[in-house]
């Protein structure tokens, strides 16, 4: 299993189309990641990470980083914009690029093991599920859960536009796509809403349309002991 967009992603970086790289750490981070009250040392997994900034600001915080991401135009931007010299190394079907606390395994998400990963605490999904083609979210998922421990949190961002047919509580709450892929395994707290009107840059005489952007914690529920 790989993603049909592989070939545009890589393109992407070696063209430096890289327009969704936020310049910023996300506020949504920020504000919200305190409330998981992780131990200091505690390992975050940041799969599809790109060049992210929040995997600093995390550092920063003390933690463990371990970031997945396909491109390796996008690994050496990301060491080189913040002024780190890693080392490298092959592993299985990654290269591993790492300096101190911080690891990013160059290649496939979908190629990752557990072993590949090692022991996590946390997986810090920013937006990686919503950035994928709907067909293969389920994947995904599915891969995810194979890889990380039973007792892993999912701090989860996403960005949600709003359906025409559905109504505030239906937009504002948890959304479908959401539950169907998560609820059999994991309890899902939507911690948070910020509802905006945004202008489509690819259309500007359009009007502005909504977008959601939230912020989940998923817990995994206890397994069902049966008598």
């Amino acid at each position: 299993m790989t993603s049909p967009d592989n070939p545009l992603w890589l393109q992407f970086w070696r063209d430096q189309r890289d327009d969704f790289h936020q310049e910023a750490v996300n506020p949504l981070l920020i504000k919200f990641w305190p409330s998981l009250k992780l131990a200091r040392d505690s390992r975050v997994f940041v799969p599809l990470c790109g060049k992210s900034l929040d995997m600093i600001w995390l550092l920063q915080q003390g933690y463990e980083v371990v970031g997945v991401e396909l491109s390796p135009v996008a690994v050496q931007a990301f060491f080189q914009e913040n002024r780190l010299k890693p080392s490298r190394k092959k592993q299985g079907k990654f290269t591993v690029w790492w300096h101190g606390k911080l690891s990013i395994l160059c290649g496939d998400y979908f190629s990752l093991t557990e072993a590949d990963i090692g022991p996590i605490d946390t997986v810090y999904d920013r937006a990686a599920l919503t950035a994928l083609p709907e067909t293969i979210r389920a994947h995904y998922v599915n891969h995810l859960q194979r890889i990380i421990p039973d007792n892993c949190t999912i701090f989860l961002l996403t960005t949600e536009d709003a359906e025409a047919n559905q109504t505030l509580a239906q937009t504002l709450g948890v959304a479908e796509e959401i539950s169907a892929l998560y609820q059999r395994n994991f309890t899902i707290d939507l911690a948070h809403v910020d509802s905006v009107f945004e202008l489509n840059p690819g259309a500007p005489d359009q009007s502005a349309e909504r977008t959601e952007y939230k912020v989940y914690c998923l817990r995994n529920k206890p397994a069902v002991a049966f008598i």
